[in-house]
């Protein structure tokens, strides 16, 4: 029988090992390219900064779709990042919807959501997602995860983790957010 070297043998349970760990971080279930899934809360009360929104609403608008949750320091370090592209998109047919998705019980609170949503400035349409309902639908996984909608409402890139001006996530976005407006 012949023996197998052990840096041969370490550097294939190596790729194997680190091939387990990336599947096992897609961010989403979701296919890109499918169809945005409808809003699943359609009360006023579950919706702060709008009235409920509707995908065909959103239709001929490029669409950042952001996860959070109010407990999440993550997502409070994306939050400016997320006004200067707003700000930089300003004139252009773009809108940020944010979700928010409780991690903890108590981030059901529909009151602390709307204090923290005031205390970060966050001005856009936020949904109300207690039930956890969108992010099942979505097939998301994480705070914060971003979902680029282009204007026809397919969901066209996704990116996940804290996201701060100029970084290199930054970057992609805003070039992925130019590249769709420009379809």
């Amino acid at each position: 029988m012949k023996r197998i070297p052990f840096t041969f043998a370490f550097a294939a349970l190596t790729t194997v090992v680190v091939a387990a760990i990336v599947q096992g971080r897609e961010p989403s279930t979701l296919a890109m390219g499918v169809s945005l899934p409808e809003f699943t809360q359609t009360d006023t009360d579950r919706w702060l900064n709008s009235a409920p929104l509707s995908v065909a609403q959103l239709t001929g608008r490029v669409v950042l779709i952001g996860f959070w949750a109010f407990e999440c320091w993550h997502c409070y370090r994306s939050f400016p990042w997320m006004r200067e592209l707003e700000a930089q998109f300003a004139d252009r047919p773009f809108q940020v919807v944010n979700v928010h998705s409780p991690e903890f019980e108590r981030e059901k609170n529909i009151d602390s959501v709307r204090a923290k949503a005031k205390e970060f400035r966050l001005n856009h349409p936020i949904m109300v997602d207690s039930d956890l309902a969108f992010w099942r639908a979505m097939g998301n996984r994480y705070w914060p995860a971003y979902y680029l909608v282009d204007k026809r409402g397919r969901v066209r890139n996704v990116y996940v983790g804290e996201t701060r001006s100029g970084d290199s996530q930054a970057r992609r976005i805003q070039f992925a957010i130019s590249a769709l407006l420009a379809e």
